[in-house]
C-alpha cells in the first residue's frame, strides 16, 4: 500500500489552540502527524494513505500562518523501508519536545536519511 508524507519547518510551535486545530485536522483527514513543539525550530511531519488528505493537512498548517513557515518536503510518496512499516495509527497527532526524539521516530521508520536531508542536516 502506498503512503504519502510531508515535512514542515516553522519558527516554533507553542500555541495550544493551533495544536488543537492540527489534532482535529489529523483526526478528520485520517493522517498521522508528529510535531516537535515547545522550542525552536518547530517541525511537523505528516503521513497518510491518501495523498489528497495529506495535502489538505499541509494546507491547514499553512492557513494557521505559522511564523517562518517552510514546506521543506512537499507531499510525496514514501520511498524505501518507510513506506512498508506502520508509523502509527492514522488520525492521531503526537508531540515530542526535542529534535533528538523526532530523529529517533524517523530512524525507527527508516526515513531518517530523508528527514535529515529535508531539514538541511545532511547532503543528499
Amino acid at each position: 500500500m502506498l503512503a504519502y508524507h510531508a515535512l514542515i519547518r516553522t519558527h516554533h510551535i507553542t500555541s495550544r489552540k493551533k495544536v488543537a486545530r492540527l489534532k482535529a485536522a489529523a483526526k478528520q483527514l485520517q493522517c498521522y502527524a508528529l510535531l516537535r513543539s515547545g522550542g525552536i525550530p518547530g517541525v511537523m511531519y505528516v503521513r497518510g494513505s491518501d495523498q489528497a488528505q495529506v495535502q489538505k493537512w499541509v494546507d491547514n498548517v499553512h492557513g494557521l500562518r505559522y511564523k517562518d513557515y517552510q514546506l521543506v518536503a512537499p507531499v510525496a510518496t514514501i520511498a524505501g523501508a518507510g513506506s512498508q512499516s506502520g508509523f502509527a495509527k492514522e488520525g492521531i497527532l503526537q508531540e515530542v519536545e526535542t529534535m533528538k526524539e523526532m530523529a529517533a521516530h524517523m530512524e525507527r521508520q527508516g526515513i531518517q536519511r530523508w528527514w535529515r536531508a529535508a531539514m538541511g542536516f545532511a547532503n543528499e
